[in-house]
C-alpha cells in the first residue's frame, strides 16, 4: 500500500439536531486525529456543526441535501465529491447514501445506525453497521456478509462537572433520574411516566424535543406528575445531567444501537433500559445495567427502584458498565477500528 494518507470523505445529510449528528462529528474529528488519514466532511449546511468540525480541524464544505427536486445542489455535492478525489467515502443514513453514487473511482461505504429499508443501500460496496443485530438486518435482507462490518458507537469522553442538584428548580434530597432523546413515540418515555408514579419520591429530568412533547406533557398533568417531571429541552450537556443524576433510565421501543448506554458507562451513570434492540444487545442485565421488557412500567419502576434504593448495586453496575466500556467501546478502540477498516478495504477493493 502507498504511504500516502487514505481520503475519506464522510457525508452526512442529516437533521439540525440528533444523536447520530452529534457522533458523526466526534467519530469525525476523532479520525482526523489519525495521521494514514485524510478527510473531508460534505454535510448539509447547518453552521453550528460546520463550525464543530472546523475547529477541530477537519475541512468540511456545506451543501443543500434537498429533496428530490433540489437537482442545483445534488449537482453542487457531486461535482465537489468528484473534485476531492476520494478512496472511501461514508455515507451516513438515508439521503446522503441515496444522493451518492458508486462510483469505480472510489469505495462506497453505507455506515447503518438503525434497521433502515434496505432498498436505499443496496448501491454500496460495503457497509457498517452499529449494532449486530443491525448487521443481521443486512445479512437478512441479501446484502453479501462478507461485505459488512459491525463497528458500534463511541460516548463523549469531554471531562465535564455535574451541575447543581437544585438545578430546575428540583429538591436537592430527592432522588433524581435522568432521561434523554428525541421525544418520539419509539423512546417510550410515556411508560417511564407511568412507572414513575410507583416511585413516589424521585425527580425526572427529560432532556429532548420533539413530535411528542404535547402529549408527554398532557400525560404528565393527567398522571399527577408535573411537581416531579423537569421537560429540560433539547440539551447539549447530557453527560454533565448524567453526572448529576442517580440514575439514566432508557425505555425505548425501538433503539437501533442505544449510543446514550456509552454515554452514561462512560460517565459513571448507572443505566435501566428496556430490551430494545440495541440496548438488549449490548448490556448484560446485572453486570452494566438492568433490563426489563419493553412496554412494562411496572417491570421498569421495579428496576428503577432497585438501583434507587441499594447503594452497592449503583457502584456495582457503575464500575462494571465502565470496565465493559474502556475494553469495547471506548474513543480510541473505536477510531482504531474504523481506520483498520479502512485500511483492509484499500487492500481489498471490489
Amino acid at each position: 500500500m502507498s504511504n500516502k494518507p487514505i481520503r475519506v470523505a464522510q457525508v452526512l445529510a442529516g437533521a439540525e439536531r440528533g444523536g447520530a449528528e452529534n457522533f458523526f462529528v466526534r467519530l469525525v474529528s476523532g479520525l482526523n486525529e489519525r495521521p494514514e488519514l485524510a478527510q473531508k466532511a460534505f454535510i448539509r449546511n447547518h453552521a453550528h456543526r460546520v463550525q464543530s468540525l472546523r475547529h477541530n480541524g477537519v475541512e468540511t464544505e456545506g451543501f443543500s441535501f434537498g429533496g428530490p427536486l433540489d437537482v442545483i445542489g445534488k449537482s453542487a455535492y457531486r461535482r465537489a465529491l468528484k473534485n476531492y478525489r476520494p478512496d472511501i467515502v461514508m455515507t451516513w443514513m438515508g439521503r446522503a447514501s441515496i444522493t451518492t453514487k458508486s462510483s469505480p473511482d472510489y469505495l462506497l461505504v453505507n455506515r447503518l445506525g438503525h434497521y433502515y429499508n434496505l432498498k436505499y443501500y443496496r448501491h454500496a460496496d460495503y457497509w457498517i453497521g452499529i449494532s449486530k443485530g443491525i448487521c443481521q438486518h443486512m445479512v437478512d435482507g441479501g446484502l453479501p456478509k462478507e461485505r459488512i462490518f459491525h463497528i458500534p458507537n463511541f460516548a463523549d469522553e469531554t471531562p465535564v462537572e455535574p451541575l447543581a442538584r437544585d438545578s430546575f428548580d428540583t429538591p436537592a434530597d430527592r432522588p433524581l433520574i435522568l432521561a434523554a432523546g428525541r421525544l418520539h413515540i419509539n423512546k417510550g418515555f410515556d411508560v417511564l411516566l407511568h412507572a414513575l408514579t410507583q416511585i413516589p419520591d424521585a425527580m425526572l429530568w427529560l432532556a429532548g424535543s420533539g413530535p411528542e412533547e404535547a402529549k408527554l406533557k398532557a400525560l404528565c398533568h393527567k398522571l399527577g406528575l408535573d411537581t416531579r417531571v423537569r421537560f429540560l429541552g433539547w440539551r447539549t450537556d447530557v453527560t454533565a445531567l448524567m453526572r448529576t443524576a442517580d440514575l439514566f433510565v432508557c425505555p425505548s421501543r425501538h433503539e437501533g444501537l442505544g449510543s446514550i448506554v456509552m454515554e452514561s458507562w462512560a460517565h459513571r451513570c448507572p443505566i435501566v433500559a428496556t430490551k430494545s434492540q440495541g440496548p438488549g444487545e449490548v448490556i448484560t442485565d446485572g453486570l452494566s445495567g438492568l433490563l426489563t421488557p419493553i412496554d412494562d412500567a411496572d417491570a421498569l419502576a421495579a428496576a428503577i427502584k432497585s438501583v434507587l434504593e441499594n447503594p452497592g448495586l449503583r457502584e456495582q453496575l457503575v464500575e462494571s458498565a465502565a470496565e465493559v466500556y474502556a475494553k469495547g467501546y471506548s474513543k480510541q478502540h473505536i477510531v482504531a477500528a474504523y481506520t483498520e477498516l479502512y485500511q483492509h478495504l484499500l487492500e481489498k477493493g471490489r
